[in-house]
């Protein structure tokens, strides 16, 4: 059998197709994840520890050639060139993967729950 064939088969079995939707529903699970951490869950835990503003929560490793700073934003950092860690980006990341971690082991947790084990004889 050919590898056209083969892949013929393959993507005429649903495979693909699955895949495609999965992928999709993944995307915009993350979409709707990473909303949910940066608009709800990240400003109480700011004002919770002394109205931090994560997406501004940076501190700057060498000042920008266009303009020198302080810098209010991370926005005004990064135009001005300057050379910063992000550490309010890095937190909402981990919690936003934490949150797609911990629901995708739910769903194969529910998944597996529901598969029918076979007796052993």
């Amino acid at each position: 059998m050919g590898l056209l064939q083969e892949f013929k088969e393959f993507a005429v079995k649903g495979n693909v197709v699955d895949l495609a939707v999965g992928l999709i529903i993944g995307a915009e699970f993350g979409k709707i994840v990473n909303s949910l951490v940066q608009d709800v869950i990240m400003p109480p835990i700011g004002l919770l520890i002394g109205g931090v503003d994560f997406k501004n929560f940076f501190f700057t490793l060498k000042e920008g050639a266009i303009q020198a700073g302080p810098y209010t934003t991370l926005v005004e950092a990064q135009k001005a060139g300057a050379i910063t860690i992000n550490i309010g980006t890095f937190i909402t990341t981990a919690i936003t993967f934490a949150i797609i971690a911990f629901a995708v082991f739910l769903l194969v947790k529910a998944f597996n729950s529901l598969r029918v084990e076979k007796k052993k004889d």
